[in-house]
Order: C-alpha cells, then sequence, then structure tokens
C-alpha cells in the first residue's frame, strides 16, 4: 500500500497522517505538495485536516483549484482510494467528489473534543475491520463540520450505502443530542457511489494510538491493510 499525504498552503494534519501511515501502519509513504500533477504508483491518496489557504471563502473552496486536484479526479475515476479528513472532507465536497456541502456548526464555534460515530456502513475499502452498527471513539477538531445535503439527495445516498458515518452515543444511539455540528441526519462521513473515496469529519489519525485515549481511528487503516492485502472484506 502506497501512500500520499496531499499539502496544501494551510495543512495542519499532514505529519499525523504521515505518522500514523508510516510508523504505525508500516507503509511507504510520500508528501505530495499540492502543485504536483502526477499520482502514479500511489494506491491510497489522503487529504488531511488544517486550513488550507486559510479557509478562505470557503473550507476547501480555494484548494480545490490546485493543480493536485485534476489529477485527483482521474484517480478517484480509475477506482483509485481516496480519503478525506475534516478540511479534506471539504476539499472533497468543493470538488464535486462527493455530494453534499458543509456549513458552519450550528453554535458557530469551534469544536474540539472526542465524540462518538456509529459505523453505517462495513463494507468500504476503509470500513472492513469494523462492525456495522459500531460505536467509535474519536476526536473532532472543526467549526465549518455541518454537513449539509437535501433530505431526497440523504435518501438515496442511504439506500446506496454512502452514508458511512454518523455521529452518536457510545451505546450507538442516533440522536440529535449527540450531534455536536447540526450535520444533516448526525451525518459524520460519506463516501462517492463506488466506496472507494470517503470524506469524514472525524480524526482517525489522532486516535490510532492507545498514548491518544483511542486507538479506534486504527480500525479505518487497518481496513485499509485488509484491501492491500487481498483479504475480501
Amino acid at each position: 500500500m502506497r501512500c500520499g499525504v496531499v499539502v496544501f498552503p494551510g495543512s495542519n494534519c499532514d505529519h499525523d497522517c504521515y505518522h500514523v501511515l508510516k510508523h504505525v501502519m508500516g507503509w511507504p509513504v510520500d508528501y505530495i505538495w499540492h502543485k504536483q500533477k502526477d499520482l502514479k504508483g500511489y494506491d491510497l491518496v489522503l487529504l488531511p485536516g488544517g486550513f488550507s489557504y486559510g479557509d478562505y471563502l470557503r473550507a476547501g473552496a480555494i484548494a480545490r483549484f490546485s493543480p493536485i486536484m485534476n489529477e485527483l479526479n482521474g484517480f478517484a475515476e480509475k477506482g483509485g482510494l481516496v480519503l478525506g479528513i475534516c478540511n479534506g472532507f471539504q476539499v472533497l465536497l468543493e470538488s464535486g467528489l462527493l455530494p453534499g456541502a458543509m456549513l458552519m456548526n450550528r453554535g458557530l464555534r469551534f469544536i474540539c473534543r472526542y465524540v462518538h460515530i456509529r459505523v453505517e456502513n462495513n463494507s468500504l475499502p476503509f470500513t472492513g475491520s469494523c462492525k456495522k452498527g459500531q460505536a467509535l471513539h474519536i476526536p473532532i477538531a472543526h467549526q465549518e463540520g455541518c454537513y449539509y445535503n437535501d433530505p431526497e439527495a440523504i435518501s438515496e445516498m442511504e439506500k446506496g450505502g454512502q452514508v458511512v458515518f454518523r455521529y452518536c452515543s457510545p451505546e450507538s444511539e442516533i440522536d440529535d443530542r449527540y450531534n455536536p455540528n447540526g450535520s444533516s441526519g448526525n451525518i459524520a462521513g460519506v463516501c462517492n457511489r463506488q466506496g472507494n473515496v470517503l470524506g469524514m469529519m472525524p480524526h482517525p489519525e489522532r486516535c490510532s494510538e492507545a498514548v491518544l485515549g483511542s486507538e479506534d481511528g486504527r480500525l479505518i487503516f487497518s481496513s485499509l491493510l485488509k484491501v492491500a492485502e487481498g483479504v475480501s472484506i
């Protein structure tokens, strides 16, 4: 599994992602500067969290025009694995690789804390190590993290298995009380129709080692390891 971590001006979780991929998972990984135009040889491209271009206009709105994004579109169309975390998720939404949009948190404040998210689809390359309905203990850190799509679109997404994670209680209960940012349907992560592009607001790279208080995020990466080893999920 050869990995690339895209670095935009303003990215600040790129080193965290690199550390998990290289030192926790043991995979070859490179930093990919946003002006690069070649993704040949990569199996997974990760868009990390941060504030690309200072989040001017809207989060991810300028990063979508970076040269690497044209290449990423083709990479995804050919079945390459793409994971967008927090700001990376916002970039994928702005670029049209994922459906929906991101709004300001309903409290209009930055939120940084642990939450629980329920696994809605465990048949993806990113979730094969999870159990359906499992609650993952995972941190969030965002201000523009309120996922929005119209009800009809969300209904179609649910039918196609595109709603991957929802904010929930520790016991996997879905209720607005456990929705930290007001996201439509408590949605915390979605994928494209083909299932090879995933965007999620929570940070799995920040909870992939026991010293950080939770190892639940490592399930995302161990799922990808199954894919790399050719294990059916």
